[in-house]
């Protein structure tokens, strides 16, 4: 039998989130007539048991867990277990070493009246819910992106007694980067075979190191840049790193998704170094460890607008000594100098914020998007 949970925000969001899965599926045009629709229920019981496994640990290590709830038969070679085992919080936590690595899956469905891990798989359907478990109390409710590309589009972000719904309809909001509408699920212009979208695995090994950083993307072919930046540069790249870029123009069917990650990594990396890393929109890296100053003749940056694209946050106006850190600061006055450039704050805490120059409202955007990158 189902059990009754006893985690509240279980309770509490499992009917949106059934609501949504409907909304989805109902409205795609390919969806195939076996499509399935999670019930509250359902939902409640695999969200409540995952939470209260997130909180044990195996041989002193916290469980990472992702969990599809799909039927054995709807995807192709999966491992299934001749005796699929009961959903419970123990069972979870004992297997979750096997499923610690990105893209492999526990699969979870219903035989009779009880819920039973059937086994793992790397493959999903389009819709399939998802739970990843984070970490203690962390939780992420996600499906794949439409298409199978890219990184998963988060649903709901569940952190203790806090639940955060995404909403996709803040895309209405004018100047928003190209990054958020990926996130959230939009055609992008920055997907390399289907498989890799350049700014958001960027930001995802910009907070992978966990040390905070700052990344700048300036406009190619242009140096006014450097009128914001402290001179001399302390750590220039010459001649500039092109592998990255490289891998980008190709553009085609042989190019390596390993190949682009690894490139993406050795420039997060040097964001984790004091100072700004500097990065031109055709991905050649220009400089780290650089020095963000106010361009001469220009005023400090007065009020910031910081959005997140959370069901329930309303957009503030804020002064920019307020958004956080030096980083967060530099970010937005370097944005407010600079308006063709977007920058990429990475903080200690696991907060992430983009910054980017919004022509309509004249005025620099804050946009604050970890619910969207765990």
């Amino acid at each position: 039998m189902i059990s009754e949970s006893t985690y509240l925000a279980a309770k509490m969001i499992s009917g949106t989130l059934e609501q949504y899965f409907a909304e989805q599926v109902a409205g795609q045009i390919n969806v195939t007539g076996n499509a399935y629709f999670p019930k509250a229920n359902i939902i409640e019981s695999i969200i409540d048991s995952a939470f209260w496994a997130s909180l044990r640990r195996e041989e002193g290590y916290s469980p990472k867990i992702s969990i599809a709830l799909m039927a054995p038969g709807t995807v192709s070679h999966p491992i299934r277990f001749a005796n699929p085992v009961r959903f419970t919080p123990y069972n979870l936590v004992k297997l979750s070493p096997a499923v610690i690595q990105p893209s492999i899956h526990l699969g979870v469905w219903y035989e009779g009246n009880n819920l039973m891990i059937w086994g793992t798989t790397h493959d999903i359907p389009d819709w399939c819910l998802v739970l990843e478990v984070i970490e203690p109390g962390l939780l992420v409710v996600k499906h794949k992106r439409h298409g199978g590309y890219g990184k998963f589009v988060n649903i709901a972000v569940l952190k203790g007694d806090q639940i955060k719904m995404i909403d996709e309809r803040n895309l209405e909001l004018t100047g928003y980067p190209q990054l958020l509408a990926s996130l959230l699920g939009m055609p992008s212009r920055t997907v390399i075979d289907h498989t890799v979208n350049m700014l958001v695995e960027l930001a995802v090994a910009m907070r992978r190191h966990a040390r905070g950083g700052l990344l700048l993307l300036v406009p190619s072919n242009q140096d006014v840049w450097k009128e914001s930046i402290v001179q001399p540069i302390g750590y220039s790249i010459n001649p500039v790193y092109r592998v990255l870029a490289d891998l980008v123009a190709k553009n085609q069917e042989d190019t390596l998704r390993e190949d682009i990650l690894k490139s993406i990594d050795v420039i997060g990396g040097f964001t984790a170094i004091d100072g700004a890393t500097i990065l031109n929109t055709n991905y050649e890296l220009l400089a780290f460890g650089a020095k963000v100053a106010r361009r001469a003749s220009h005023a400090p940056v007065p009020k910031v607008l910081i959005t997140e694209p959370v069901v329930g946050q309303e957009a503030e106006l804020v002064d920019p000594v307020k958004i956080g850190g030096t980083r967060h600061l530099a970010a937005a006055q370097f944005v407010h100098d600079q308006k063709e450039a977007t920058a990429l704050v990475a903080s200690q805490d696991g907060l992430f914020t983009v910054f980017s120059w919004s022509e309509s409202l004249q005025m620099v955007q804050a946009h604050r998007i970890d619910a969207l990158l765990l």
